[in-house]
């Protein structure tokens, strides 16, 4: 697991007064999986397919994570032709992304206490839900929400507010996790506690400066802010 840096080892920002917890709802990479090498890989060989020669712009393209992919080629100004190769690429190298440390443990504590969890990513579904299930972890996700499958993708709130609908639950008894901006600027537009991770080892400086209501530095620190859930 990457350490996180010294300024951060001791921060902690109290959550508003909600109500107790009943969902939780995960962006993917950078919280539930450590996709970077991959992604770098696969952004690479798109890049060198649909570009040509020339150091493939992994820097920028990470500032922009969490986005869905064509929206980032846009943002980029790089053609939407790198999609096919670094998709296919992606498949290809999923059996090298691990899950970070402590998430297991953590989906199943959320399961047996009865909160319930959903993915909101900006990957498609079908590679989300793949990815998952080649980790065996897809069955500890109630719902599995791609950037395919909402309107309008993060930083807006609908990925999150599909979440919440999915799962039953009301933006008061929610939590949204990330480890970028946009994931926090998501989970604030559709009304829930925003909670900011930092094992994904990124730029920490700029994520606590967008305020989350939560900052986590491991996967299990969560299980404190999440009792069991009651029947509704």
């Amino acid at each position: 697991m990457r350490s996180h840096p010294p300024s951060t080892v001791h921060t902690t920002i109290v959550p508003p007064a909600r109500g107790p917890i009943r969902a939780v709802v995960f962006d993917l990479d950078g919280v539930v999986v450590d996709s970077s090498a991959v992604m770098r890989e696969a952004f690479s060989i798109a890049y060198a397919e649909a570009v040509g020669d020339g150091p493939a712009p992994f820097e920028e393209y990470n500032r922009h994570m969490g986005r869905y992919f064509p929206d980032i080629m846009r943002h980029m100004g790089l053609p939407l032709a790198m999609e096919e190769p670094f998709v296919r690429e992606s498949y290809r190298l999923a059996h090298r992304v691990p899950l970070f440390p402590g998430v297991r443990e953590t989906l199943q504590a959320l399961r047996d206490r009865g909160i319930r969890t959903a993915i909101a990513t900006g990957k498609s579904s079908p590679r989300a839900r793949s990815l998952l299930d080649l980790l065996g972890v897809l069955d500890l996700f109630d719902h599995v929400i791609g950037s395919d499958e909402v309107a309008r993708p993060k930083p807006a709130p609908d990925i999150v507010l599909r979440a919440l609908e999915l799962l039953g639950i009301a933006a008061a008894q929610a939590m949204m996790v990330g480890d970028a901006v946009i994931d926090l600027a998501s989970g604030r537009e559709a009304g829930v506690t925003t909670v900011a991770t930092t094992w994904h080892g990124g730029d920490l400086t700029t994520l606590l400066a967008a305020g989350p209501d939560l900052v986590l530095h491991a996967p299990t620190e969560l299980l404190a802010h999440c009792a069991v859930a009651l029947v509704p």
